[in-house]
């Protein structure tokens, strides 16, 4: 085997790791950008998040209004629930004294 033959099979391996040596690091690269880019993408969408919440609040969102009907309804069930156990409570004691 020549030297020419032997020189021209080392430049292909070094071409080949070289190529492995920048394929993986703009791999890394690149996986590095795109987190930064949802971190930001991220955080932008929960900054107008909050903003297009609190402009909801501010004008009476129809929304809104049907939370605030819900947490309502809810509170008055439990009320009335409340009642209830109270009264059966206050007929079983008296049911005892009797």
């Amino acid at each position: 085997m020549a030297w020419e033959d032997v020189w021209a099979v080392l430049k292909w391996v070094l071409a080949v790791l070289a190529a492995g040596f920048v394929g993986q690091f703009g791999r890394v690269l690149a996986m590095r950008i795109i987190e930064r880019r949802q971190q930001t993408s991220d955080h932008e969408q929960q900054d107008a998040l909050a903003s297009s919440h609190r402009g909801r609040v501010e004008h009476g969102d129809p929304q809104n209004r049907e939370d605030e009907r819900a947490t309502k309804a809810t509170a008055k069930l439990e009320k009335k629930r409340a009642k209830a156990a109270s009264k059966a409570a206050k007929k079983g004691a008296n049911d005892e004294s009797s």
